[in-house]
């Protein structure tokens, strides 16, 4: 569902895009924890990296530490990218599903599905569905409720959407 297919862009940059963290972006230090992609999910992933935008929100690409195919910066703080990640918990709950759930939702920027999960600090987290790899996205605090931050899910659209076939990721969770 798309929650987002009738409402101007307007409004879903400072609904939607607000700060996004979590357990796996990228610290003060640069560094990110790589993912491990299953035998299917790998070649996706690399195909995806070598596609993604120099610049996404106007920040040049600066990969985090350790360097792999399955993660991508820009900027400091750090836009982290994340390809081949294990399913989200939220993926599957029916309250998600249903809208029910105030800290899970879905919608669509560009023509990509995402997951948009509010973290315990009130920060987000975006990951990609309906897709067969996992994609994650996190953002730094500092564009938290800008204008703008929608931008950095139309930056990377076009590069899921040329790399990312439409169907189930794997099950591994």
């Amino acid at each position: 569902m798309n929650i987002f297919r009738h409402r101007p862009l307007g409004l879903l940059a400072p609904v939607v895009l607000i700060a996004v963290a979590g357990c796996s972006t990228a610290d003060d230090g640069g560094t990110v924890a790589v993912p491990t992609p299953d035998a299917k999910t790998a070649p996706i992933c690399r195909d995806l990296e070598k596609v993604l935008p120099r610049k996404v929100d106007g920040r040049s690409r600066q990969d985090p530490d350790p360097r792999s195919a399955y993660t991508a910066g820009w900027g400091s703080p750090a836009i982290i990218l994340r390809c081949g990640i294990v399913r989200p918990p939220k993926m599957v709950d029916p309250k998600v599903a249903l809208g029910q759930d105030p800290d899970a939702i879905g919608g669509g920027v560009n023509g990509v599905e995402w997951l948009m999960e509010k973290e315990d600090d009130g920060t987000w987290r975006f990951t990609t569905s309906g897709r067969r790899a996992y994609v994650q996205v996190t953002l730094p605090k500092e564009l938290s409720g800008s204008d703008d931050s929608a931008q950095v899910l139309m930056d990377l659209a076009t590069a899921v959407k040329k790399t990312v076939p439409e169907g189930l990721a794997s099950m591994r969770h």
